[in-house]
């Protein structure tokens, strides 16, 4: 027996991993839009944590020939996961977490911030940590390469972002697993540089749109067609900012192990997750046919491959090793999935709510995070349960310290 459900759209099938997990019916009705468009190879796939998202929903997995949509790859573009198993154990660490709090926000620019943080006055403060310069240096020819040719998409500090945690869902986090082994764990992506350039051609897109008379259900469904020079200047945008994602968590990895180091001279790294996105978009092969994957709040499973599902904060959370279902274009989902907005969370919830929520876990407890709180999200066992061929658990993880920006 198959672990999805088969719904019809205009042009292929939706295949959804949601037994147990609702769907919003404006998650659902763009699932259709997008399984109505004519260049989608065989069909539409949509993990448990699904919910309406700009243009394309998040928690679906979107194969294309002959085109890519910029929007249902979103603004921030190679938001992903790192995981990093610790030689520290539970019992090694204080009764109160909160000075390893206070140094790991210290050491990661958090918030709306550069690398150093902003002064008083708002000027840049500070300097790129050495993890990061380390980084740019990679990766700085080919954000020159992009912007040249599209002033437009430049940023004024992509090597000021690089190594920083940035806002909303993003966070760091210190977990326990099942055996009592220190993890470090935490979820950025591409920061301002990468909401710039999907920004920009999102709007190309639209434009080209226009220009053709293409009319489509909804204008955030723009595309660029193969072979067109929008086209390939976006795939080269877009997978130097994939590149940028991963380096901005390696990054911060290094100087969250640094913090930790400080306390435990002795500290190795065990085991490592894959440093893995959840927005992207690559060539693969499904089906007998190569074609453009974009996971939109998805993670590749590929048989074998390890992989994270975050929880919310104060839920558990996942390692998982891919099963490479077919199917599912070998996917899993990428977390959760909110179960409700931001401002729904904020008229919902109360301090006190997030407080006896969050009992035990080391972490802001104020009105300024109360769209994170754990109530806003799906239950994390319903999703992992919705997906059990897509992924087994390897290790289950819990927060003992969690860092939001």
């Amino acid at each position: 027996m198959n672990g999805f459900d088969v719904f019809e759209g205009e042009t292929v099938p939706i295949k959804a991993w949601t037994r147990g997990v609702p769907i919003e019916d404006a998650a659902m009705a763009q699932l259709r839009n997008v399984a109505g468009l004519p260049f989608i190879h065989s069909h539409v796939a949509v993990m448990p944590d699904v919910h309406w998202g700009m243009g394309a929903t998040v928690g679906s997995v979107i194969p294309t020939v002959g085109a890519i949509i910029p929007a249902a790859v979103g603004v921030d573009i190679g938001c992903g996961m790192m995981a990093a198993r610790t030689s520290i154990r539970a019992e090694h660490l204080p009764d109160s977490l909160a000075a390893v709090r206070s140094a790991i926000e210290a050491a990661v620019p958090h918030g709306r911030t550069d690398n150093g943080g902003r002064n008083d006055v708002g000027a840049w403060a500070g300097e790129p940590s050495a993890f990061a310069l380390e980084r740019w240096a990679d990766l700085e020819a080919g954000y020159t390469a992009v912007v040249d040719k599209h002033p437009k998409a430049a940023h004024p500090r992509g090597l000021g972002h690089l190594g920083t945690l940035g806002t909303g869902n993003h966070f760091i986090e210190i977990c326990l697993d099942e055996d009592g082994a220190v993890w470090v764990m935490l979820h950025s992506g591409s920061r301002g540089v990468g909401n710039r350039f999907g920004s920009y051609f999102i709007e190309r897109a639209k434009h080209e749109m226009r220009r053709w008379f293409i009319n489509l259900p909804d204008q955030d469904l723009a595309y660029f067609p193969e072979g067109s020079e929008g086209f390939g200047d976006y795939f080269k945008a877009v997978s130097w900012a994939q590149k940028y994602a991963r380096s901005n968590r390696e990054a911060m990895m290094g100087a969250v192990l640094g913090v930790l180091k400080a306390r435990f001279p002795d500290l190795i790294v065990t085991e490592e997750a894959v440093n893995c996105h959840h927005n992207y978009v690559t060539r693969e092969r499904h089906f007998g046919k190569d074609v453009y994957v974009t996971r939109k709040g998805a993670v590749r499973a590929g048989e074998g491959e390890l992989g994270i599902i975050p929880g919310s904060m104060g839920a558990r959370s996942f390692i998982v090793r891919g099963k490479g279902n077919r199917d599912s274009f070998c996917t899993c989902s990428h977390g959760a999935g909110r179960a409700m907005s931001r401002n729904e969370a904020k008229r919902r919830f109360t301090v006190e709510d997030h407080v006896r929520a969050t009992e035990g876990v080391e972490c802001r407890k104020d009105a300024a995070v109360i769209d994170e709180t754990p109530m806003a999200y799906k239950d994390i066992d319903a999703v992992m349960a919705a997906q059990a061929d897509l992924v087994d658990i390897v290790h289950t993880l819990r927060q003992v310290v969690c860092v939001k920006g």
